[in-house]
């Protein structure tokens, strides 16, 4: 039955995926505040094919994001957390790397969108790209998402923190909110099997400006790592009934 499930939701998946895509196109002269409403049907079609797989979410530590804009910054695990921030809020910005250009069409969007795309061979060039681009958004009123990893590492893995996060940190003098997600226990990376069960996503106390570059990675990576490590000891095979603090979608 996992097999016939996973299969429907990959269909039913990238279809959806597609069909958004060339939605996009009809509408790719509005505003881009209002082209960030329109793709944020996307994760809310996302979440809805989850229920064939029988995958939920609950959201804790909602009282630790600031009522002004935050640079996110996300244990990466899933496409899971990729899809739940357009979710969160349409007018998230994620940094990403600029090899995504090569998707047909979701480049453009993703620029028209106002999001970051980092070239990680670019070097200092691209670092300063970067930090202009973040100041733009912020500025304007938008949080950023951040993957400081750079890329998705399995469930019980850390990988090593790339200096971006520091940077955004540090130039632009902005509080971090770390997030940790145990999103890989069930949409586990390039696996065809998805797993029924519910993920959780914890926004962790906020990390204030001030700190140094240094003291600032260690406190982060250590947040980040012990609250991701408590998330995954608590699977639990047995399905329980929901709190009211559970998010299904």
């Amino acid at each position: 039955m996992k097999y016939l499930r996973s299969g429907l939701f990959n269909f039913l998946f990238f279809f959806w995926t597609a069909a958004v895509i060339l939605f996009l196109w009809v509408t790719i002269f509005l505003s881009a505040s209002k082209f960030r409403s329109v793709i944020s049907i996307w994760p809310k079609g996302c979440f809805a094919l989850l229920k064939i797989i029988g995958i939920t979410f609950e959201i804790r530590g909602l009282e630790n994001i600031p009522k002004f804009p935050v640079l996110f910054s996300v244990k990466h695990q899933s496409v899971w957390e990729t899809i739940f921030f357009l979710w969160h809020h349409k007018d998230n910005a994620y940094v990403m790397k600029s090899e995504l250009r090569r998707i047909p069409f979701w480049g453009w969007y993703m620029k028209k969108s106002g999001h970051i795309l980092v070239d990680r061979t670019g070097g200092i060039k691209s670092m300063r790209d970067m930090i202009g681009k973040a100041r733009e958004i912020m500025g304007d009123g938008r949080s950023i998402v951040i993957f400081p990893e750079g890329t998705r590492i399995p469930s019980g893995q850390m990988g090593k923190f790339h200096p971006g996060v520091a940077a955004i940190y540090t130039q632009l003098n902005t509080t971090v909110v770390p997030v940790a997600v145990n999103s890989g226990l069930f949409w586990p990376r390039r696996e065809f099997i998805k797993k029924p069960g519910k993920i959780i996503i914890e926004f962790l106390p906020p990390i204030e400006p001030s700190l140094d570059r240094k003291p600032f990675m260690l406190l982060l990576e250590n947040r980040m790592r012990i609250a991701t490590e408590q998330l995954e000891k608590e699977l639990d095979l047995n399905p329980r009934k929901e709190t009211s603090k559970e998010k299904s979608r």
